[in-house]
């Protein structure tokens, strides 16, 4: 766990103080829900891969451009990490059109309206818990 004094300074104040401490008292609690993490996304990985394999396969037979979607996104605590998901819309989709993407948007790709349909795409973000994002 990072040390108060190594936070950066924005989060260095009486509020996030007194969370730190109750948090730094369950470092144990902690190890063991990490611990959890780690087996509990490796056996939903196992379980997933053939499906994982099925819609990689979808997804670059659909359209050209990656299978997978990364984002860097920041957490509450201004914590950056990159977000894993299926890609469902064509490529450089924040270049053809708005950030905002509208029901009916013709930027998302035919196995990207499945995907979204059913969440599919979501799959992905057990690689962001087996690291630890």
């Amino acid at each position: 766990m990072i040390k108060y004094k190594d936070l950066p300074k924005e989060f260095q104040n009486d509020a996030v103080k007194k969370y730190y401490e109750i948090v730094s008292r369950k470092k144990i609690s902690l190890l063991f829900k990490r611990i959890f993490d780690i087996i509990f996304s490796i056996l939903i990985l196992l379980i997933l891969f053939i499906p994982i394999i099925i819609i990689s396969i979808a997804i670059k037979l659909d359209s050209n451009g990656s299978v997978f979607y990364r984002q860097v996104r920041v957490t509450q605590y201004g914590k950056r990490f990159r977000i894993f998901k299926f890609r469902t819309m064509v490529t450089n989709a924040d270049k053809i059109g708005t950030l905002v993407t509208v029901k009916s948007d013709a930027r998302i790709t035919k196995v990207g309206k499945f995907l979204r349909k059913y969440r599919l795409d979501e799959f992905p973000q057990i690689f962001n818990i087996l690291i630890g994002d």
